[in-house]
């Protein structure tokens, strides 16, 4: 009641300045507000939606007091019962629309440790499965040398596309993303290249969410028929015998099999006439990715990805799985290494192989997080920790790859298996009926569930944004896009399910543009505005973008 009775043009205490009094930090939430304002009638993010009438008033009263206010003068200021309180203020535009205020609350920032786990949460994707078939393209020792220093090389980049916002002098980037800032160096055609090469990261992680759902499907279905009719599929499988059972699913293409030592027979147990009916309806590249289409495409349709991202934290649980299962398999199988340079033998490949570009394309998008790296930093508390927090967590990323690739590559059983039998999805390397490779696959079918609306839903927002002005236009729009989308995942899957391929190519042609060439050309931009750019910097930053147009036209010659 004090409130109400205190008069609106009330002298200010001594002392208290206008900018004080102005800031959201210093109102009191227990005053009266008469104004209410529909949440249904705000939004975040849409233009075209109007605002309630409430609204408007309140704006208007702001206004008010904000022309009777001089610059100095502090008695007419707005009074406290006027402003919104902190979670209430929006920005309300001429024509009727009203937008929320990012929370800047403190409190809402997170620790370095939550940071750097949120990097590496974000990084450890689908990548992972490839490692150790990319480390075995590459040789071994190479394979771990090209790993470091690709890391080391993306950190940079990455380094660079944190500090680019904050290089600009005299403009307000609080808010600015990479293309952003790539608009303000180049115009529109640095920020549509930035966003035409983040599809591509996207659409191609997408495709390789497809073939690997398409893939988990399959094995998963297949363990419960087994299981269900007692099949074995010890006798239909080219691998090893004992405890645990490593199989080539492809040994044509292995050139020094010892058949002596391996069991190999290409009969099968049980009814024929099921099998052959249950592998009909139950194929990995004819059905199951069509399959999958009645349950994704409605998914994708969804006007918000809220609930989906609800489910993010079971891609940390995947992974910490996938780690657990390495380990164990790892401890099991022991180590089978022998060191030839240059020249393979029948059951080791050379330590260096001219095939090393494969892992570069395969690490450029493993280590990719340069689209969204500004967006993770600013939740950060201490922000002068910025590059020793990405630098660990990177340190973190690599270190997980580094565990993951070298041990399924040393552990592998050659001999009888050559180690060109690694396949691009290491798990395909163990039969379908062991029980904890089963149940890794059946993590990340449900995490790739989750992820992969989310996924379309970036898509979406970023396409839809730039050519429509809205993120939902219309549902036809939203359904030609995600028939695309769908359709090209489907394809690939039928027709070219090598996600190593996929892998590599989405990595090297994203990573020309948005790790190599952009980062490198608004960094000697930046400098040049400065004066501040030599000739040491300048060779340097330019070798950078050569490495990254090497490393994509290498993807075609292997």
């Amino acid at each position: 009641m004090e409130d109400d009775c205190r008069p609106l043009l009330g002298s200010e205490p001594t002392g208290e300045s206008y900018s004080h009094r102005g800031s959201t930090g210093s109102l009191d939430i227990r005053t009266k507000r008469p104004f209410h304002v529909e949440p249904r009638n705000i939004v975040r993010d849409d233009p075209q939606e109007r605002i309630s009438a409430e609204a408007a008033i309140l704006n208007s009263r702001v206004h008010y007091y904000s022309r009777l206010t001089g610059s100095s003068d502090t008695v007419l200021s707005p009074p406290n019962h006027v402003i919104p309180t902190a979670e209430e203020i929006y920005i309300y535009s001429p024509l009727g629309t009203a937008f929320k205020v990012p929370d800047c609350d403190p409190a809402s920032k997170n620790p370095s440790i939550v940071t750097i786990f949120a990097i590496w949460n974000t990084m450890m994707g689908t990548s992972i499965l490839s490692i150790p078939w990319g480390i075995k393209q590459a040789g071994f020792t190479l394979g771990i040398i090209i790993l470091i220093f690709t890391g080391l090389l993306m950190l940079y980049c990455c380094y660079i596309v944190i500090k680019s916002p904050k290089a600009i002098k005299g403009v307000d980037t609080s808010n600015w993303e990479f293309p952003d800032v790539c608009r303000f160096y180049f115009g529109k055609s640095g920020q549509w290249s930035s966003l035409v090469f983040s599809m591509v990261s996207l659409i191609g992680a997408m495709v390789v969410y497809w073939v690997l759902m398409s893939n988990f499907l399959y094995n998963t279905g297949q363990f419960i028929y087994n299981h269900a009719h007692n099949v074995s599929t010890s006798d239909s499988e080219y691998g090893t015998n004992g405890s645990v059972r490593v199989i080539c699913p492809y040994p044509k293409t292995n050139p020094g099999r010892n058949d002596t030592t391996s069991t190999l027979c290409l009969s099968t147990m049980g009814n024929d006439t099921s099998e052959n009916s249950f592998e009909h309806y139950w194929s990995k590249n004819r059905t199951i990715p069509l399959y999958l289409i009645i349950l994704l495409l409605p998914l994708l349709c969804f006007r918000s990805a809220s609930f989906f991202a609800r489910f993010t934290f079971f891609g940390t649980i995947s992974v910490i799985y996938l780690i657990v299962l390495v380990t164990i398999k790892a401890a099991r199988l022991g180590f089978h290494l022998e060191f030839h340079w240059f020249e393979p033998s029948q059951f080791y490949v050379p330590e260096f192989r001219l095939l090393f570009p494969q892992l570069t394309g395969v690490l450029t998008l493993a280590f990719f997080i340069h689209n969204c790296i500004i967006t993770l930093m600013k939740s950060n508390k201490n922000q002068e920790h910025n590059v020793r927090d990405l630098s660990l967590a990177y340190l973190l990323v690599g270190g997980t790859y580094m565990y993951v690739g070298v041990l399924i590559f040393a552990a592998f059983p050659s001999p009888p298996l050559s180690k060109d039998c690694i396949e691009p999805n290491f798990l395909d390397n163990f039969s379908s009926s062991d029980v904890m490779v089963f149940v890794a696959r059946v993590c990340l079918l449900f995490q790739m569930v989750t992820v992969y609306p989310l996924l379309g839903y970036l898509v979406r927002v970023q396409i839809m944004g730039q050519l429509f002005g809205n993120h939902y236009p219309s549902f036809i729009h939203i359904l030609v896009l995600n028939i695309f989308i769908v359709g090209t995942g489907v394809l690939m899957a039928m027709f070219y399910p090598n996600i190593g391929s996929i892998i590599r190519f989405s990595g090297a042609i994203c990573g020309l543009a948005l790790v190599f060439l952009l980062p490198a050309l608004v960094h000697m931009v930046s400098l040049k505005q400065q004066g501040n750019l030599t000739w040491q910097s300048a060779v340097f930053h330019s070798f950078l973008i050569v490495l990254g147009i090497a490393n994509l036209l290498a993807q075609f010659f292997m």
